[in-house]
This record gives C-alpha cells, sequence and structure tokens, in this order.
C-alpha cells in the first residue's frame, strides 16, 4: 500500500445548531458535539483507509466554550498517526456565530478508529506519509498516547488477573 498524506483524507464537516440539539440555556450538548466528532473523525479515518472504519476509543476530549443555537459549528478531521489496523483522528470543533462572523474553539478530542475488512476483521491501512512539521509534530504526540493508551490496557488486564 502506498503511503498517503492527512491531506488526502481531511475532513471539514459543518453542522448547524438548532434547538433540538441544545439545553434549556440554549448551550449544545456534549453529547450531540460527540456524535459529530465521531462522524468527522470516521470520515477521515475511511478516507485514509477506503475500508470500513470502528470507534475503539476517544482519548480525550476537551470542551473548552461552549456552542449556542443557531451556530455553525464546524469540525474539522485530520488524521494524526496510523498503525497496522488502526487510525488516530484529531477532531477540532469551531462555532461560527452566523451573524457576527465570530469564529471561536469549542472543543477537541483524539479518536482511534480499526479498518474493519468485508468479514469484519481488522484490516491493514495504508502508511501515514509525513509531509509538514506539524504533521510530524501530531504525529509524534499520537505515538505517545498510543503507549499510554497500551500501557492503560495492560494495567486493566493484570488487575482482572488477581
Amino acid at each position: 500500500m502506498d503511503p498517503k498524506p492527512p491531506s488526502q483524507s481531511k475532513v471539514v464537516m459543518p453542522q448547524r445548531m438548532f434547538p433540538q440539539d441544545t439545553n434549556p440555556a440554549g448551550s449544545v450538548f456534549g453529547g450531540v458535539i460527540l456524535k459529530y466528532i465521531d462522524l468527522a473523525g470516521s470520515a477521515a479515518a475511511m478516507r485514509h483507509a477506503r475500508k470500513a472504519v470502528v470507534t475503539v476509543s476517544i482519548d480525550r476530549i476537551d470542551f473548552i466554550r461552549p456552542a449556542y443555537v443557531g451556530e455553525l459549528v464546524i469540525f474539522n478531521a485530520c488524521v494524526n498517526y496510523v498503525g497496522k489496523t488502526s487510525i488516530e483522528v484529531g477532531v477540532r470543533v469551531e462555532a461560527e456565530n452566523l451573524l457576527t462572523g465570530e469564529l471561536r474553539r469549542t472543543a477537541s478530542a483524539y479518536v482511534t478508529f480499526v479498518a474493519m475488512d468485508e468479514n469484519r476483521n481488522p484490516a491493514p491501512v495504508p502508511p501515514l506519509l509525513l509531509e509538514t512539521d506539524e504533521e510530524k509534530r501530531r504525529a509524534r504526540e499520537a505515538v505517545e498516547r498510543r503507549k499510554m493508551r497500551l500501557a492503560e490496557r495492560q494495567r486493566e488486564k493484570d488487575s482482572q488477573h488477581r
């Protein structure tokens, strides 16, 4: 498989927020934001793998500022790291006030997906071609997050066998 740069799988997914997406105070529910993070992230992972993917973990979600009813919330998803069958995608969330043009960061997350073959077994994915310093930095940070995830899984396994 030929390596692919993150630019080939990047996803920019705008979504307008309506009253059914919000709490009584008019701010968007965190679960709604998570849903769209997963959708945008999976689209980026599928673009990279050109295979179906399943979500295996959300490493971290940071809600920085609220998004409000009527705003355009933009989900920017980019592949950070690729393993043998797994793909980590970073998703940056911004809200735009359509009346004023104000744009502000509202959330960010790291989501890991595994590519699946036709029989729903993990499938190999193309390597990641890192072209820019920013892509290299994001990949280094993703490797560290992966090490922490694997160490945590091992601790969980060890504690189950006691």
